[in-house]
């Protein structure tokens, strides 16, 4: 019996987004409550002194937005 590619991608959130949806898709990816992900991204940003933005800033290029939502 064939399964179905049940690989798991990353998207851009639809329904948990804030401003790009890259900390609502990685919940998403993560299986995680996505505030949990926006004060672990919040507290990167403080500790990298902003560099985490450009991260995010990228993410929100590269990652494509989810079709199915």
């Amino acid at each position: 019996h064939l399964e179905k590619n049940t690989m798991k991608k990353l998207y851009l959130s639809n329904k948990n987004r804030k401003l790009a949806g890259f900390c609502g898709g990685l919940a998403e990816y993560l299986d995680v409550d996505p505030t949990v992900v926006r004060l672990i991204y919040l507290f990167l940003t403080l500790l990298s002194m902003g560099a985490s933005i450009v991260v995010y800033i990228i993410a929100w290029i590269i990652v494509p937005r989810n079709p199915k939502s």
